[in-house]
């Protein structure tokens, strides 16, 4: 790599790779701008993966711990899990996407303290939703899930549950927020620590305090509740620890607010939570239809196959975050080329790894469906949709990694035009399919359209400069 000097002491780059000024090229910022993709993703990738084993393994066992309390305990969870989802969901991948994509562009164009800048107001950020979460469901819990179905003893055991969650819901977030400030830099392995720790130790805490043990008191369904808020709190003080201490690349400081720094983050984040709600919006839609045509046994084999496509989601995580960290630090240093053949990358090994869990599935369906079911009529339309639906989650996998490097980009809105078209053509589609057969099979095969469509059209526009159509998303000055 040749370098010119003004003055013998100033080096000039002239290769894209030094666009970065030497003192924010630190070996982890090299990497991202110049370690060989593939690698550089997997050895990101794993600690990623491991979280989300971990966490889906957690949500298992506290949901056995529950069972114990009986139906009405286990029911009343089951209202309130689909908001604490959501929440995660949000925190995490969609806000937490536009955080680590903000703080992941600054570093690459080496601005340090618009990256510290940022922390600062990633912090209000999600300290302003997490409140605001809060008090949604602790003054409209009960109405809420009552709409859901909740009545008698679930629903007293839901908001047991839901109003000691939510009462904190501020820690989850806070958890997220600085989970992705760490991970915006490339550091994908000091949350992972974080995170799993917190799962050793939840594991024996939640039967503790579900059904007490010494001087602690048996709170029933509270208890576990309680028990999340114990590890959101401690996993959020380790990582407020890591940040302060100097460790973390970009730094927690006291900074004049700016709304550019502000837009940097919601510009992604608040986006990225439409896209959130898509999916389990054409699942929930897609259930009624199911169970419009053919009852209560086809919905529950829909349902039953469908959690296959929920699972994927976790899974495609573990290469998202860092896809987010490495494509938005070379959008950052201007290196669009490499950003985009990282996302080419990164969807390449998300469909290879998604396809072949569907067409495993489209192969052995009644593998799946009989672990939680062996009703006929749940077997025969939990495998008829895997059949049809599983060869084709290899797109979803791809538009999922995709969505993923859009965040790192700053780049939304194909993401969200793929997911709308995927609506239409899945729910839409699926809709005018029964009205003219009656056949499940042919709403199946809208659902699998869908999907395809919803990955090609993404691969398409992303693979053909969608990112850079329109002038790159500008740094914003740090207030002086």
């Amino acid at each position: 790599m040749s370098v010119a000097t003004l003055d013998g002491s100033l080096p000039v780059a002239v290769d894209a790779r030094d666009e970065v000024p030497a003192p924010a090229m630190t070996p982890r910022t090299r990497a991202l701008l110049q370690g060989p993709i593939v690698a550089t993703l997997l050895r990101m990738a794993w600690p990623n993966v491991l979280v989300m084993v971990a966490q889906a393994a957690t949500g298992l066992i506290e949901t056995w711990f529950v069972a114990k309390l009986g139906t009405d305990a286990l029911a009343g969870m089951a209202l309130v899990f689909p908001g604490v989802m959501l929440m995660q969901m949000i925190s995490a991948g969609a806000m937490g996407g536009g955080i680590s994509s903000a703080i992941a562009r600054a570093l690459g164009g080496g601005r340090r303290d618009q990256a510290d800048a940022l922390v600062m107001h990633a912090l209000i950020i999600n300290i302003a939703l997490g409140v605001t979460c809060s008090v949604i469901m602790l003054a409209f819990g009960r109405p809420i899930y009552r709409a859901l179905g909740g009545e008698g003893a679930a629903l007293e055991a839901a908001l047991a549950y839901s109003n000691v969650v939510f009462a904190g819901n501020v820690l989850l977030w806070l958890l997220n927020g600085f989970a992705s400030v760490i991970r915006g830099t490339g550091n994908m392995l000091v949350p992972a620590l974080v995170i799993c720790a917190g799962v050793v130790v939840l594991i024996p805490l939640s039967p503790v305090l579900i059904f007490g043990l010494g001087p602690f008191p048996a709170l029933g369904i509270a208890g576990g509740g309680a028990a999340l808020l114990v590890f959101y709190a401690a996993g959020t003080a380790v990582l407020t620890w890591y940040i302060l201490s100097g460790r973390n690349l970009a730094r927690l400081r006291p900074s004049r607010l700016s709304w550019p720094l502000f837009r940097d983050i919601l510009g992604v984040g608040a986006v990225a939570a439409v896209t959130s709600v898509q999916t389990n919006v054409i699942i929930a839609l897609a259930t009624a239809l199911v169970a419009a045509a053919g009852g209560a046994a086809a919905a529950a084999g829909y349902g039953t196959a469908a959690r296959l496509e929920y699972l994927l989601i976790p899974l495609v995580f573990g290469l998202g975050a860092p896809l987010v960290a490495m494509v938005g630090t070379n959008i950052g240093a201007g290196q669009r080329e490499r950003a985009l053949r990282i996302a080419m990358a990164g969807g390449a090994v998300a469909f290879v790894i998604t396809g072949a869990v569907g067409i495993a599935a489209a192969v052995w369906p009644h593998a799946w469906i009989s672990l939680f079911s062996a009703d006929p009529q749940v077997l025969a339309a939990g495998a008829d949709y895997l059949r049809i639906v599983g060869p084709t989650y290899g797109f979803f996998g791809l538009a999922l990694a995709l969505y993923f490097a859009s965040q790192g980009a700053g780049r939304l809105f194909w993401p969200l035009t793929a997911g709308f078209l995927r609506m239409l053509v899945a729910i839409g589609g699926g809709w005018l399919a029964l009205r003219a057969t009656g056949s499940l099979s042919w709403l199946f095969a809208a659902l699998a359209l869908g999907l395809f469509l919803h990955g090609v059209t993404l691969l398409v526009a992303i693979g053909s400069g969608a990112w850079f159509r329109r002038p790159a998303h500008g740094p914003s000055a740090v207030p002086s």
